[in-house]
């Protein structure tokens, strides 16, 4: 593992687990603990990033690269220039501060584990995005941080405004990643690499494909989605019903400027272009202002905020839109400037709601007598937010608006950006003075759920006292703190040297600056006029926008799923199951019908002659099949039955020289028949008659035609040439595996990928199981339909006397199978099944409720812990392959030495295996356990029966 993946895992591994398991009780000492592994995991991950920053300012592109799925271009690649270096450090310095704020803010009802363990969680997520080098990995974090923020949003879980947030939120960034995850894939299909190292120099060939036009927008809609850009901001004001700590981070910091990274990260292959230009820089300059006059009028003190968060991320996606190269210095300075002045006031803003436990803006005022160092932060805040001389939101600012003076954005109309630039400004320094004056003077405080606020600890107000600090030594001397990183930032924005400029406060008597003037007197005049008399606090939100929008969007597409899901849906399985063998047969037969088709005409292969043998066994199975058709109702007899269509298909795979899928399939029919008879014990031994003959008719239409159109798509295949994979296979099993039994050699190391989906999917279908039918409890029938009486207490003693004799030989038996797996016929498969037949015969010799106790099952539940066990093994086996530079379930093998047993041929594989046998195990008799338990009665019951 490289230093730059020990930064991400540092918190999105390590970080996230110390912290959920240490915060796991909520104790006073274990909340003080996790909120110190935080700070811990997180100042290490900082301290790794400065001692890699030095050399990226010599001007080192630090890149650390390991293969993953190389086959689909994912590799775990990490890239740290001057871009991600301004990203990193902002996202682990930022989070420190959240932690200590953090520490003070929560209540001490409020889980620390959950909170501190959700906060690492983003955070490695968010360095991931940032130092990611493949696409393909990007949007994987970018996921990880859309799910991650909707847990995090929704922490307070038991308040109906969170849990809106959190669903709004990851509706509207989960749907913006879908898109994105498409618009990377055509982007590297068009430069034909998904590695940014490589990508971001082939700009102009991938500007020439015609398909470039349609990753644009599927990537910008990735960007605006995240960024909270018109038309998709309304989904940040929702968000802002989680903790603050958590909008200081990710709705100021962090998260909302993962789409200004994106789009600043690939501003050299899409940049250039006019369409680029056109729709980001529109769509900024849009939101800009709309976003700061909304804020106005928001009397919640964090709905303004968030406003206010929508209008500078506006500004800086409208700063990248520009064609200008000073525009991308600008750019990269406010982001930094921002994230100091935005994460300092809602610290504020989080203050005063748990001094004086509420937000809104009417309730409050004169908080700056009894608050006075939180009033004095949240002034110079507000300052800064306005663009006020000597912060370094007016540095920033000046720079915008004399962009704005020489865009040509809108050719002949260009006019209007400097007067929607000035106009916003105007805004902005109008709902700042509203955020200070409203809370902090305009009268005393007007019935506040907690009436005597005061200054809180000086733990809580010192992240926020730093980050203001910051905010005017920047102000005051930009170009000595922050000019050589956003020199380097912007060099890397751009993809060449960033643009001979100079951050001062001062520039002399420019249109920028009388911009600015206007801005700030006009805002004041503005505030001043709709404050007159109290009429801003009158103000009603009208129900219309992006949110009513949204919510009518989502409440239509509700409502349309249901009409089709009751027209559709009417209960009927053989109705669901006729539509779909419908649909499949037509789907295949749609191919061949096609004029230049040679579908429907059989192959010219020399065909074999039909063993005897084989034609008898045909004829068992077309006997088999008939009687499973005709006496399909009797529930018993066709459990029996389709065993034996199993048992054919057996002597099949024998007959074929696959011993393998012989054993798997005598198995599986051995399991698969005891519980399917376990599940039909809760049934009516009969199925009901069907209501129509019509209906009998049409399922034996369906099911010739299906039948038929199976047996001649088999019938086409088998008689035509072809190329089979399966000599790879052969040859590659003992140099590539370790092994000579093929067919295990694929299971656990060239399809290792497969398996693990497969364990994975038996898994959940076990616990699914236990899921489903927990509790459920079914009354015995206490005689058959003959009327003779069923005996539930009495075990058949023969067979308890061959049970104890079978076990241990079974488990030495599946232990040899398991073994000699890699190089004969077994394997964990096998193995598993052979055990789990082994243990169904013990429940039936000795009962559920013995059984149960000789393995400590505890209705179930350890079982469980065998499928966590089995696929946790089959999992490290796979990732432990990183650790050498393999990619996942990379398999290693050798022949080492051992004193008396000498030469042995061993496999890394086995352990996973061993993974695969635990979990097939731990399925089936979880399955069978909770069948076991539905019929179970309680014991009064059962006493009152046999009385």
């Amino acid at each position: 593992m490289g230093l730059l993946s020990s930064i991400v895992c540092l918190p999105l591994i390590l970080g996230t687990l110390a912290c959920a398991w240490i915060g796991g009780r909520n104790t006073p000492a274990r909340r003080g603990a996790a909120a110190g592994v935080a700070a811990a995991v997180t100042l290490a991950a900082l301290a790794l990033l400065i001692a890699l920053g030095g050399s990226v300012f010599d001007g080192e592109v630090r890149v650390e690269r390991t293969s993953w799925v190389p086959a689909l271009g994912l590799n775990l690649g990490f890239r740290l220039d001057g871009l991600a270096l301004m990203f990193a450090g902002l996202i682990t310095a930022m989070g420190l501060l959240i932690v200590a704020y953090a520490a003070f803010y929560l209540h001490e009802d409020d889980p620390a584990g959950k909170f501190y363990g959700l906060l690492m969680l983003f955070m490695g997520a968010m360095l991931g995005i940032v130092l990611a080098d493949n696409l393909l990995l990007l949007v994987v974090f970018w996921e990880l941080t859309s799910i991650s923020s909707f847990l995090l949003v929704g922490y307070w879980g038991h308040r109906e405004d969170a849990r809106a947030g959190a669903r709004t939120a990851l509706t509207v960034t989960g749907g913006g990643g879908l898109a994105l995850l498409a618009g990377v894939v055509l982007l590297g299909q068009i430069a034909g690499t998904y590695e940014l190292s490589e990508l971001l120099g082939r700009g102009e060939a991938v500007r020439a494909d015609p398909r470039f036009g349609v990753a644009l927008v599927l990537i910008l809609l990735g960007c605006f989605t995240k960024s909270a850009q018109w038309p998709f901001h309304f989904w940040l004001p929702e968000a802002m019903a989680a903790p603050t700590p958590v909008s200081a981070y990710l709705h100021s910091a962090t998260m909302v400027k993962a789409g200004l990274f994106l789009l600043a990260r690939l501003y050299p292959v899409l940049g250039p272009s006019p369409a680029f230009e056109l729709i980001v820089g529109s769509v900024g300059l849009l939101t800009m202002t709309l976003a700061a006059f909304i804020a106005i009028f928001r009397h919640d003190l964090k709905g303004l905020l968030a406003y206010s968060t929508i209008s500078h991320l506006g500004l800086i996606t409208f700063l990248i839109g520009l064609a200008s190269p000073m525009s991308a210095v600008a750019a990269v300075f406010h982001i930094l400037n921002h994230a100091s002045f935005k994460a300092a006031l809602f610290m504020a803003a989080g203050i005063v709601d748990h001094e004086t436990g509420t937000r809104d803006m009417r309730r409050l005022g004169g908080l700056m007598r009894l608050m006075p160092w939180v009033g004095t932060i949240a002034l110079l805040g507000a300052a800064t937010m306005a663009g006020v001389p000597l912060f370094n939101g007016f540095v920033s600012k000046e720079m915008m608006l004399d962009e704005a003076v020489q865009s040509r954005l809108w050719g002949t109309l260009s006019w209007a950006v400097p007067l929607l630039a000035t106009l916003a400004s105007l805004f902005s320094v109008a709902y700042s003075l509203r955020f200070a004056h409203d809370t902090f003077f305009n009268g005393p405080p007007r019935d506040i759920p907690q009436a005597h606020p005061h200054e809180p600890p000086l733990g809580m107000k010192l992240p926020a006292m730093l980050l203001i600090v910051i905010s005017i030594a920047v102000g005051l001397m930009p170009a000595l703190i922050a000019g050589p990183l956003v020199e380097l930032a912007a060099g890397a924005v751009l993809g060449a040297p960033a643009p001979e400029h100079h951050l001062a406060l001062w520039h002399g008597f420019t249109w920028p600056l009388l911009m600015s003037v206007i801005a700030l007197a006009g805002g004041a005049i503005l505030y001043a006029g709709l404050q007159h008399r109290g009429r801003l606090h009158r103000y009603v939100t009208k129900a219309w926008g992006g949110k009513a929008s949204f919510t009518a969007l989502v409440e239509g597409l509700f409502r349309g799923a249901g009409r089709l899901t009751s027209t559709l849906e009417n209960g009927s399985l053989q109705r669901y199951v006729a539509w779909m063998l419908v649909a499949a047969i037509a789907l295949g037969a749609w191919p061949m019908w096609q004029p230049r088709a040679e579908g429907l005409v059989a192959g010219e292969r020399q065909l074999l002659a039909a063993p005897p043998v084989a034609i008898i066994v045909w004829a068992v199975l077309i006997v088999v099949g008939g009687a499973l058709v005709l006496m399909h109702r009797q529930r018993f007899l066709a459990v029996v039955l389709a065993g034996a269509v199993g048992l054919v298909a057996s002597l099949t795979f024998l007959s074929l020289s696959a011993p393998d899928l012989a054993m798997t399939q005598l198995s599986v029919d051995v399991v698969s028949t005891v519980l399917l008879l376990m599940g039909l014990a809760l049934l009516p031994q009969a199925s009901p008659r069907e209501s129509a003959g019509w209906r009998r008719a049409r399922d034996g239409l369906v099911a010739l035609l299906g039948g038929g159109a199976v047996s001649w798509l088999t019938w086409l295949m088998l008689t035509r040439d072809h190329d089979s994979i399966s000599w790879y296979f052969l040859d590659q099993s003992v140099p590539g595996g370790g092994g000579t039994n093929a067919v295990n050699v694929i299971l656990v190391d060239f399809r290792g990928y497969d398996t693990f989906g497969e364990i994975t999917v038996l898994g959940i279908a076990g616990v699914g199981v236990l899921a489903l039918m927990e509790g459920l409890r079914v009354r015995r029938p206490a005689t058959d339909p003959e009327g003779r009486p069923w005996s539930f207490s009495t075990e058949p003693v023969m067979l308890r006397v061959v049970s104890r004799l079978v076990l241990p030989i079974a488990l030495v038996v599946s232990a040899y199978i398991f073994w000699r797996g890699h190089n004969l016929p077994g394997g964990g498969f096998i193995a598993g099944l052979v055990t789990a037949v082994a243990l169904v015969l013990q429940y039936m010799a000795v009962g559920q409720a013995r059984a149960d106790m000789l393995l400590h099952a505890g209705g179930g539940r350890r079982f469980v812990r065998w499928i966590g066990t089995g696929l946790g093994i089959a999992a490290l086996t796979g990732i432990g392959a990183f650790v050498f530079g393999h990619p996942f379930l990379t398999s290693a093998h050798g022949h080492p030495s051992v004193p008396i047993l000498g030469e042995l041929p061993l496999a890394s594989a086995a352990l996973f295996d061993l993974g695969v046998y635990i979990t097939v195990v731990g399925s089936t008799l979880l399955t069978l356990s909770v069948l076991a338990g539905a019929s179970k009665e309680p014991a009064s019951i059962a006493r009152s029966q046999t009385q």
